[in-house]
């Protein structure tokens, strides 16, 4: 059978993989080297011309690095991809390299908050201007761009509430005004959502979640065009020397074996704890795309084949200290940031306030986050069933 570059079990598991180069060994080896020799001269002239496609350094492009490179690229059906040391500095490099100064910036609502970090302290230092707006109505979201916007910057979904955006609107809404537009496509990983299908120019996803999968290392990944990836690698890539080192590359490569395994386990168990969820008086409202109360799910189905593994819910709470004794009385969910690894994890967003800015009435101040990790469902069930017992019935 001919290998198809499209398969998912092909790219997953030999795409980019040449046993015989390293001693037929099953499991690509870690190159840990600084830099490479050359034979000649011309070798090296040659190298020096495009070294984007030659190992000559290991700030540009390793072999190890390589073969993960040629798989994500691939899973997004982009031409190219770049592997960065941290979703936070794939994020950057995408941005940067796509603004100037006196460039205008139209972003979602709620991104990531290192992405408001770069937008609203670091690019603001440039003359670089950033409108945030509520992506979910597409005509009122665009109507925000001006003459002098270059970038758009999507996260759908988001990590918190979950909104999601148009992409194929925005996208053709974008190129018609040669504006670029950058997603943060971390939620749904590649197998669930390819944006670029969808006309967007490039993709971010932070491969220390989902790709990773262990909790054990961190990534980010950027894909688009070779044209794009290239401009990329050949300045902030190359300049601020972000690119992901050969173990941590290696330890996504063992992640990536297993992720399709690994999200249908994950969905498989969501499905049972939004049930659960769902019949919990202290429970006022959940947020999960795929399900028929979400207010943008048609949407949803039709541009993410799943949703799974993030979900967020308000709790009814007559005070902080209900919200806090829940989470602190969970024993299976551990209270921690970040998703996409082995175990379940819990977030209340009153974390992110002072105890005395709590308002009760604000139902953001009383929502909690959850991501559901490979654990058994009914592991997870009985947790949250204790911690809604620990505080009582209203």
């Amino acid at each position: 059978m001919k290998p198809n570059n499209e398969d998912l079990s092909y790219i997953i598991n030999h795409l980019g993989e040449d046993h015989s180069t390293y001693f037929n060994a099953i499991a690509p080896p870690i190159i840990q080297t600084s830099n490479f020799r050359f034979e000649t001269v011309e070798d090296m002239r040659n190298a020096f011309k495009d070294e984007m496609a030659s190992y000559i350094y290991s700030r540009g492009i390793n072999p190890t690095v390589d073969i993960l490179r040629k798989k994500l690229a691939a899973l997004d059906s982009a031409e190219d991809a770049l592997i960065f040391n941290s979703g936070s500095a794939a994020v950057f490099a995408g941005i940067f390299a796509n603004v100037k100064s006196g460039d205008h910036i139209l972003s979602v609502h709620h991104p990531y908050s290192w992405t408001i970090h770069t937008f609203d302290q670091i690019l603001s230092r440039f003359g670089v201007t950033v409108t945030y707006a509520d992506g979910t109505d597409t005509e009122k979201f665009l109507s925000h761009v001006q003459q002098n916007t270059t970038l758009i910057f999507l996260e759908s979904p988001n990590s918190w509430f979950l909104d999601i955006q148009d992409l194929t609107a925005i996208a053709s809404f974008a190129k018609q005004r040669g504006i670029i537009t950058m997603i943060d496509n971390t939620y749904c990983t590649p197998l669930y959502q390819r944006p670029i299908e969808h006309g967007i120019d490039i993709v971010m996803q932070t491969a220390t979640k989902y790709i990773g999968g262990h909790s054990d290392t961190l990534g980010g990944v950027l894909t688009g065009s070779h044209q794009m990836m290239q401009r990329i690698f050949k300045s902030e890539y190359l300049a601020v020397g972000s690119g992901i080192q050969p173990m941590n590359a290696w330890l996504l490569l063992r992640g990536l074996r297993t992720l399709p395994a690994r999200l249908d386990r994950i969905d498989h168990t969501t499905q049972k704890v939004l049930e659960f969820l769902k019949k919990q008086d202290r429970v006022e409202r959940i947020i999960f795309p795929h399900d028929p109360s979400f207010p943008q799910y048609d949407l949803a189905k039709k541009q993410m084949k799943k949703a799974f593994g993030l979900l967020s819910f308000y709790i009814k709470a007559q005070n902080v200290e209900e919200i806090e004794k829940f989470c602190n009385g969970m024993k299976c969910f551990r209270m921690a940031v970040s998703w996409g690894g082995h175990e379940s994890l819990i977030i209340p967003k009153c974390a992110g306030m002072a105890k005395a800015d709590f308002n009760p009435k604000d139902p953001v101040h009383r929502l909690i986050r959850l991501y559901i990790g490979l654990e058994e469902a009914d592991f997870l069930i009985n947790d949250l069933a204790e911690g809604f017992n620990g505080i009582g019935s209203l």
